[in-house]
């Protein structure tokens, strides 16, 4: 164990906490988006995150070279960013000691000992950036509203005689919800619906009610990296079991909730986040029977089950074979700014999820949830219009993908928003470092896998206008040349785990 730092630019209550690779090159965005020499562009937002507190006194920073290799950079570059905060009186460089934040750096408004738990997730700190020239195809989401959005506001008439507040969700809303429910095979009622503001919060607060610190939480390997966050935050353990070419390996699920228990366990079985594969009605069914039989919740992420190109019939959802919490939002299909998400399961469940909401924001505004319901009483057409629009992106991406990057490989997608992308060596972490500065932000699959896997795989999405997906293609092209990592053999992480996706 290292000693605690007593040297004048360190508080002798502090312990040096080391600062992850990882999350350190998460956090730190699109730092190299911008103009003038690379050292200076890291040295300015290391100097952001400092005086922010996101890397409080004391922390550790990762050595140069390690930090060079993960932002595809020279040790140099790495070097003189360091000593530039150094100079600063930001950083504290020692032979021995590494680099660590000095005690001096603390932002005069941060209270001494705390540290509030922040997202690392690229996905979303893309999100918190300034417009820029970077095209993202990190953050999969419709870019354009459907025209029934804004009629349907413009024709928008407010009730009178209501406070507002309904934290369960307006009850018109609540009913066309579970009409669509019904429609699909599973009978629900109003009571058994909570709206919520997106399905983000809809599994913040499924977290939050169902998980203690030390809980385990089955999850797929890889997985949506916004879950995994909230599993997280709430100091859960995640247990990840691995997906493969039909969705997730149900036996071994099986294995993990017999062994361990879990508090919750958490799929995505149409269009899986990132993979793209769906679970078959079998072993989806096989799944709910045993969670159900061994008292393990399961919440099935259900955000893109309406992505489907093809015009078959749908399977059964879960929730068709036995108890499922479902989570689902109209992001995917209407428009990420129409925050309206919802909550399917026991009425008892959710009656103690409305009164976790009321604490939070006493429920979801009241022109948005009318908006929605109708929106939903005539879905088909935005729903048929949105579809469209997917499969020509889908078609248009694959066939620039094997234009500019033969070398790069991806099976079709049946549905969804993304490509699940692998690249021939090199891996997806530092790679992204290089597309940034080309201007193009991806998801690294590593980030999305609590297995440690999927190290040489990016997500892309194609909801962009075809023209702006070929920009961002020529860029990855570009960024793949300068790239260029020689052929080595897969990484360890992911074929000692043997890891298939």
């Amino acid at each position: 164990m290292k000693p605690i730092d007593r040297s004048p630019d360190a508080s002798p209550d502090t312990r040096e906490v080391p600062e992850t690779l990882d999350g350190l090159v998460s956090r730190l965005g699109r730092w190299s988006a911008g103009r003038g020499p690379l050292y200076l562009l890291l040295a300015a937002r290391l100097r952001r995150l400092v005086d922010e507190g996101a890397l409080p006194p004391g922390a550790l920073l990762p050595p140069d070279r390690r930090l060079a290799k993960a932002l595809a950079v020279g040790r140099t570059t790495v070097v003189a960013a360091y000593d530039t905060l150094r100079q600063e009186g930001r950083l504290v460089r020692r032979q021995g000691s590494g680099t660590r934040v000095a005690r001096a750096a603390l932002a005069p408004e941060a209270t001494e000992g705390a540290r509030v738990t922040e997202t690392s997730n690229p996905l979303f700190l893309h999100l918190l950036e300034a417009p820029d020239d970077v095209i993202l195809l990190s953050c999969a989401a419709p870019v354009e509203p459907p025209p029934e959005l804004a009629e349907a506001y413009r024709s928008l008439v407010l009730p009178g005689g209501d406070l507002g507040y309904h934290p369960a969700g307006l009850g018109v809303l609540r009913e066309a919800v579970a009409a669509r429910y019904a429609a699909r095979g599973v009978p629900t009622g109003p009571g058994q619906i909570l709206v919520t503001t997106g399905a983000q919060q809809g599994l913040s607060l499924l977290a939050r009610l169902l998980l203690a610190p030390g809980d385990g939480v089955l999850v797929e390997a890889p997985t949506y990296p916004g879950a995994l966050d909230l599993f997280r935050e709430a100091a859960a353990r995640p247990l990840p079991v691995a997906v493969g070419p039909d969705g997730l390996d149900v036996a071994e699920a099986v294995r993990v909730m017999e062994r361990h228990r879990p508090a919750l366990a958490y799929v995505v079985a149409r269009f899986q986040n990132p993979t793209g594969t769906v679970l078959p009605p079998l072993a989806g069914r096989r799944l709910v029977e045993a969670a159900n039989a061994l008292g393990v919740p399961l919440v099935d992420d259900e955000v893109l089950g309406d992505l489907a190109f093809d015009t078959a019939p749908e399977p059964p959802a879960l929730s068709a074979y036995g108890d499922v919490i479902g989570v689902g939002s109209l992001s995917k299909v209407v428009w990420g700014g129409l925050r309206i998400g919802w909550v399917r399961g026991p009425a008892p469940l959710i009656a103690r999820l409305g009164r976790l909401k009321a604490l939070h924001d006493l429920g979801c505004d009241v022109p948005s949830q009318l908006v929605a319901a109708r929106l939903l009483d005539d879905f088909a057409p935005v729903r048929a219009a949105r579809l469209r629009t997917l499969r020509a992106g889908h078609a248009h991406l694959r066939a620039e993908l094997a234009r500019r990057l033969p070398s790069w490989s991806c099976a079709p997608a049946t549905g969804g928003q993304t490509l699940w992308v692998r690249l021939p060596h090199g891996d997806g972490v530092s790679f992204a470092q290089v597309a940034l500065r080309h201007g193009v932000a991806v998801l690294p699959g590593a980030t999305t896998d609590a297995l440690g896997g999927s190290v040489r795989h990016l997500r892309l999405h194609f909801l962009l206008p075809p023209d702006v997906l070929t920009e961002a293609v020529g860029r990855l092209a570009a960024a793949w040349a300068e790239y260029a990592p020689v052929p080595g053999p897969e990484p360890v992480s992911a074929s000692l785990r043997g890891i298939t996706v």
